[in-house]
């Protein structure tokens, strides 16, 4: 009897205290939903439920789609560039053997261990000298190298989880390299594929400080920069309904994403991540 006992008794303090975490983490969101619909009361400048609140946001600045359409721009850049140079790099390197394999993927994994602000003003000017200053296909170059050294560790480790067995037996069958890659291992790999591609997505998403040093035109700004600017106000006033109206849209692609891909991140990581 002690041992289904200790076995409820396990259950329930785990179901206690994942409730009271989901409680944690999820009040600070549906408070500020609640204040993008109740803005004014919980501002607390009077009563009012409506998306007026949502209505001033869209006509703000440039207006809300530009600074989306922008926003996923660069978002869907970073993504599509760190998928398929880390997918490229990590079959290389889980598969061939070249000289400097090793110190590559060190040097590679190196870019984690250097602070992020240090190097935004040689980026910048380097990407004056290339022509991409002040542009959305420079921003998302730029955040997709950052994402580089977690892309090529979680892509290597994915492909070295497949059985090379797989890869010999297409080999035989007359398939090339790039074949092989194509496909077989591309199917096998793709939980890892979806897991950084999830990544690249939420931290281009979300970006700030580089949009906000990399572009000078206000139409071209992202949606965090552009909800920074509302942030500030003019004179010291700040508009509390429509700046939560943008937490809530800014949110809700990325609850969107993670909600539709969240199996394979979960089998990216289990099968992946964690072995190599």
């Amino acid at each position: 009897m002690s041992r289904p006992r200790h076995r409820a008794a396990r259950s329930a303090g785990f179901y206690s205290t994942s409730t009271v975490l989901a409680v944690l983490f999820l009040f600070p969101m549906v408070w500020t939903l609640f204040s993008s619909v109740h803005g004014r009361q919980a501002s607390g400048r009077g009563n009012g439920w409506g998306i007026d609140d949502y209505k001033r946001l869209f006509h703000y600045g440039s207006g809300l789609p530009a600074y989306l359409l922008n926003t996923t721009v660069v978002a869907l850049i970073t993504v599509c560039v760190t998928v398929v140079v880390t997918t490229l790099g990590g079959y290389a390197v889980a598969r061939f053997d070249f000289p400097g394999k090793n110190v590559l993927f060190l040097v590679t994994l190196a870019i984690l261990m250097v602070p992020y602000a240090t190097i935004l003003v040689p980026l910048y000017v380097f990407l004056g000298w290339i022509g991409l200053q002040n542009s959305l296909i420079g921003l998302g170059l730029v955040l997709a190298m950052f994402q580089l050294p977690f892309g090529l560790f979680m892509m290597r480790n994915s492909f070295e989880a497949l059985p090379v067995e797989l890869e010999e037996a297409a080999l035989i069958d007359g398939c090339t390299p790039t074949g092989v890659l194509r496909r077989v291992l591309l199917r096998g790999v793709a939980p890892g594929m979806v897991t950084v591609a999830l990544f690249a997505f939420l931290a281009a998403w979300n970006e700030f400080v580089a949009p906000l040093i990399f572009l000078t035109d206000g139409a071209k700004f992202t949606l965090p920069v552009a909800l920074f600017n509302l942030e500030a106000g003019n004179f010291g006033s700040v508009d509390f309904g429509a700046l939560q109206s943008g937490v809530v849209t800014a949110a809700v692609p990325c609850v969107a994403v993670f909600l539709l891909l969240q199996r394979y991140y979960v089998r990216g990581f289990t099968s992946g991540a964690l072995k190599g």
